[in-house]
């Protein structure tokens, strides 16, 4: 017999945003990648379902901030356009992340960061670092 998707099943996007995302959120717009990392990746270990692309999304995208203050250029550009990777393919807006606000703010601070190169990272303006949106309405 052949199983198919129960159709009243929810989508993942559309459930509520777990206490862990939230504060993964308020971490990574606090500028505390390395905490919003070991937040967000604990829940991305447990969860199964596509969703976690999100939360690795967010967690590389991160890092790669992460790279940035620490003027790791390489770590920088490989480490984000692997999170934007993940999170261009996911709904405008999932578990209430306002999804392509975070990945247009993060191509523009990657292109900044590929237009200054390795030798300028520290003329970097740290206000084109994106900041999550969470919202509360629907989909």
């Amino acid at each position: 017999m052949i199983e198919t998707a129960d159709p009243s099943a929810i989508d993942p996007c559309d459930e509520v945003p777990s206490p862990e995302l939230i504060e993964g959120v308020r971490q990574f717009n606090s500028r505390e990648f390395y905490d919003c990392h070991e937040t967000l990746e604990a829940l991305w270990m447990r969860e199964r379902r596509s969703v976690r692309e999100l939360y690795q999304g967010i967690i590389q995208v991160g890092v790669g901030f992460y790279h940035l203050e620490r003027g790791n250029y390489a770590g920088a550009v490989r480490t984000m356009r692997r999170g934007l990777d993940r999170l261009r393919p996911m709904p405008h807006r999932c578990q209430s992340v306002q999804v392509d606000s975070l990945v247009a703010q993060a191509e523009q601070a990657l292109q900044r960061i590929v237009e200054l190169g390795p030798n300028r990272l520290a003329q970097f303006d740290s206000s084109l670092i994106p900041v999550i949106t969470l919202c509360s309405e629907a989909r």
